[in-house]
């Protein structure tokens, strides 16, 4: 995909390339993974590793910690991670980041965005609630006024990393009045604050990064409150176009076909009839990666020339999202009768003689697990379709 780089382009790939083979551990490269790291610690090691160099984020303005580098060189860098099978960053940094540059005060900007951009601060996302998952204007967590706090009580679930994580930001309702949207607020919250309670839910691919988050009196500071009190519609709306970026990577794409590659390679050397429909199935998949990639260099062209399309988020998650799923069933079609949810057990195996069945096997039991989630996180199929199609109807009429 680097075929249309002119020579600077091809100077800076040059330059992040020389900068992956010195600094990413040969570990880290073959660490074990799905969708998230099977270890956190790990991401984080890498995002300290890209914190020092000063290209954690990227995207971000100069002065929050950002490179500078055109969209362009962003795209270049974002293909070299994932062709060097870098761990990926916590997704919550690139959500809660800008929401905080944007909306933010100074004292919260301070507080909170060195530590995100070096990774010292590991967050989670208070959103989704039982009865309230894309219809996030249902949620019932409750933030009532008390002098100079909140006091919050109520229950959010599927919280990514929640176990783990320092900090959460979170929608709570804080008015019943008027449409739903208008009585939400946006707040920052410590988790070691005396009320929380985390759970463990251990998901369908046997992993824990899902947890239901219980508040029981917790006192939030207002001084941790985002913007304007009522007002947190307008800053999740912000941050959910930052959450539909990250579940589209291209990069991340590009890793799963390589793994998917090798499977096919496996299945050829050892059942040469049923590669050739492998090997088609593999070719239309490259193909649709190949037409999300240039839908992806449209979006970029736009975002140079000042006019980003924002149905562009909705487009790209919505068929990047199905194009995952797609690979990861060819995936188990490759395993033949070695596909258990016990494989799911052996993901990151250190010694592969111990393995039941092909190397890679846990990882694509795993990845086809929990990758039925993925049009359902972030916003269903269905709602990036309303959405698409509400944009586009306007442009008809």
């Amino acid at each position: 995909m680097a075929h249309d780089d002119t020579a600077e382009d091809a100077r800076f790939r040059a330059e992040v390339r020389d900068f992956l083979d010195e600094a990413l551990p040969e570990r880290l490269r073959a660490a074990p993974r799905t969708l998230l790291m099977k270890n956190v610690a790990d991401q984080q090691e890498w995002h300290q590793i890209l914190g020092r160099k000063g290209w954690s984020v990227p995207g971000w303005p100069v002065e929050y910690g950002g490179t500078g580098w055109t969209t362009r060189q962003r795209h270049i860098f974002d293909q070299e991670l994932s062709l060097a099978r870098a761990p990926m960053l916590s997704p919550q940094m690139n959500m809660i980041g800008p929401v905080i540059y944007t909306f933010g005060t100074q004292a919260q900007k301070d507080a909170h965005l060195p530590s995100i951009v070096s990774g010292e601060r590991l967050w989670c996302q208070g959103y989704s609630e039982p009865g309230a998952g894309s219809d996030l204007s249902a949620l019932r967590t409750r933030a009532v006024r008390d002098g100079d706090d909140y006091v919050v009580n109520g229950q959010k679930i599927w919280t990514t990393f929640a176990h783990v994580a320092e900090w959460m930001f979170c929608l709570v309702r804080t008015s019943g009045e008027g449409k739903p949207q208008a009585g939400i607020t946006f707040l920052l919250i410590d988790m070691k604050t005396p009320g929380i309670e985390v759970r463990p839910i251990i998901s369908i691919d046997n992993l824990h990064h899902l947890n239901e988050v219980f508040f029981t009196d917790v006192r939030v500071p207002v001084e941790n409150r985002i913007g304007e009190e009522n007002a947190g519609w307008n800053y999740a709306k912000f941050l959910l176009k930052h959450e539909r970026d990250n579940i589209g990577e291209i990069g991340t794409l590009m890793i799963h076909l390589q793994n998917l590659r090798k499977h096919v390679r496996r299945v050829e050397a050892a059942a040469p009839d049923l590669a050739p429909y492998m090997k088609r199935d593999l070719l239309e998949l490259e193909a649709e990666l190949l037409a999300i990639d240039a839908l992806n260099a449209r979006r970029v062209a736009l975002a140079e020339s000042g006019s980003e399309d924002p149905t562009f988020a909705s487009m790209i998650k919505l068929r990047s999202s199905e194009l995952q799923q797609r690979i990861f069933e060819l995936g188990i079609d490759t395993l033949g009768p070695y596909v258990q949810a016990s494989q799911t057990e052996k993901l990151g195996e250190a010694d592969p003689e111990r393995l039941v069945g092909p190397v890679g096997g846990p990882e694509a039991v795993t990845n086809h697990l929990y990758g039925r989630a993925l049009t359902i996180l972030g916003g269903t199929s269905e709602v990036q379709r309303n959405i698409i199609y509400k944009a586009t109807e306007a442009l008809y009429r």
